[in-house]
């Protein structure tokens, strides 16, 4: 909602790259200790390699937004839950469990319910392609932060991140947008702005990849699911959307997605466990 409220006054490239660019800023007086510290060559190319997954990530997402449903687009993006498995067997030589990909077949088919309403149409627009390079970008983005951040500052290569992101959309901002009016931009503006570079930046993308660089890649891209059970629950409090059937079985299946991601596999290890011991 509060990037909803964003784009209303500004093309979608340049205010992902005011808010990238605010929270590079913010990041490194915040941790210039640590960037002192551990900034080096090799953080500086694996942090490039993140940000250029990341920064395009975000672009095709709002791009793809254009020629799409919100539900269709989010449907597709966490499309991710399925690819990350594969795609970390693929860099990481991990082959996956199957609770695994069961457990990322229920939480997609989950935000399926979510995402289409009455007489969605299933056919694929030129959004939706966009929409699903985005996918694959993400997917590529948590599969490489477990991999980069073993024996590296996390904090390091995220500031390099979020900076290579926003000089991409600072790029495709200046090829194919209009530079916006400075007058334009009203109070309203600069306040979702805020909340964006703030909480949805310096906080929630930095305690992220922390996290994704102590969990398996699997694990996090099934957590990050739940942002779009999350936004239904907000658009239900706050936008008074009907809480439906449709949506109670979506919240019912990633749910029981993650449960099964996160316990079976525990049961299953202490079971084995104790066959063993008897």
């Amino acid at each position: 909602m509060v990037v909803k409220g964003a784009l209303d006054d500004v093309p979608p490239a340049w205010m992902l790259a005011m808010r990238f660019s605010a929270t590079a800023f913010i990041l490194c007086i915040v941790f210039h200790r640590r960037l002192k510290e551990h900034l080096d060559v090799d953080h500086v190319r694996k942090g490039i390699v993140l940000g250029l997954f990341s920064g395009p990530a975000f672009v095709a997402q709002f791009v793809g937004l254009a020629d799409t449903t919100p539900g269709k687009s989010a449907f597709i993006t966490a499309i991710y839950c399925v690819l990350v498995p594969f795609l970390n067997w693929i860099v990481a030589r991990r082959r996956p469990q199957g609770i695994h990909l069961v457990a990322a077949v229920l939480a997609v088919a989950g935000i399926g319910c979510i995402s289409f309403g009455e007489g969605s149409s299933a056919a694929l627009s030129r959004g939706d392609s966009i929409t699903l390079a985005c996918a694959v970008l993400f997917a590529l983005h948590i599969v490489y932060v477990a991999r980069y951040a073993q024996g590296r500052d996390i904090m390091t290569l995220t500031i390099v991140q979020i900076a290579v992101s926003a000089v991409i959309s600072l790029i495709w901002a200046l090829a194919f947008e209009q530079v916006p009016a400075p007058g334009a931009l009203g109070p309203g503006f600069w306040v979702s702005l805020a909340y964006l570079v703030i909480l949805s930046s310096c906080v929630a993308m930095v305690v992220q990849n922390v996290a994704q660089s102590i969990v398996e890649p699997a694990t996090a891209a099934l957590l990050l699911s739940l942002e779009s059970v999350f936004a239904v629950v907000f658009s239900v409090i706050f936008s008074h959307e009907d809480l439906t059937m449709r949506l109670v079985a979506g919240f019912a299946l990633i749910f029981l997605a993650i449960l099964a991601s996160e316990v079976l596999p525990t049961i299953l290890g202490k079971q084995a466990a104790g066959e063993r011991a008897s």
